[in-house]
């Protein structure tokens, strides 16, 4: 891959501050978690990296943040995946990574912690130890070969 346009674009996206629940799955935005996403996803919007598809945990925290973000970049593909809830190998999605068929297109991932940290320092480091994300947060890897320790972190938005 020689070109920018050959670079597989990455935003990895924490959901939103979620109140409490007996079930976690069940866990829900709270109104600051709401207000947070939707100000990162307007800030994704005024930058050059912008996301044509969201993949997205199944748990209801995730599924609303990412809703919050696809409405305010109107992207119309969300596509839920079954391996990237809190305490899913984070190679699991390197290996979905893998098998993009436009490697092109820019792509986000909203997910919890420890996932979203443990594939970000996979991706740029090579190693699985994870790194802090606040609620909200998200950063964007270019990964000119998607691989462990290929990835740069180009930038990162905070609420």
């Amino acid at each position: 891959m020689d070109s920018e346009g050959d670079i597989v674009k990455l935003i990895v996206m924490r959901h939103g501050e979620a109140g409490w629940h007996t079930l976690d799955q069940e866990r829900e935005l709270t109104e600051a978690g709401r207000m947070a996403s939707a100000k990162v996803a307007r800030d994704i919007a005024e930058s050059k990296w912008s996301p044509s598809v969201i993949w997205c945990s199944p748990l209801v925290r995730a599924q609303q943040t990412a809703g919050i973000v696809s409405e305010v970049l109107n992207i119309r593909a969300v596509d839920t995946q079954s391996f990237i809830t809190p305490d899913d190998d984070p190679g699991l999605c390197l290996d979905a990574l893998l098998q993009l068929s436009d490697p092109a297109q820019t792509l986000m991932i909203v997910s919890h912690m420890p996932l979203v940290g443990a594939l970000s320092t996979l991706l740029v480091d090579g190693h699985r130890r994870g790194i802090p994300f606040m609620t909200s947060q998200a950063v964007v890897i270019d990964l000119p070969i998607v691989g462990p320790g290929c990835g740069d972190l180009k930038s990162q938005f905070i609420a």
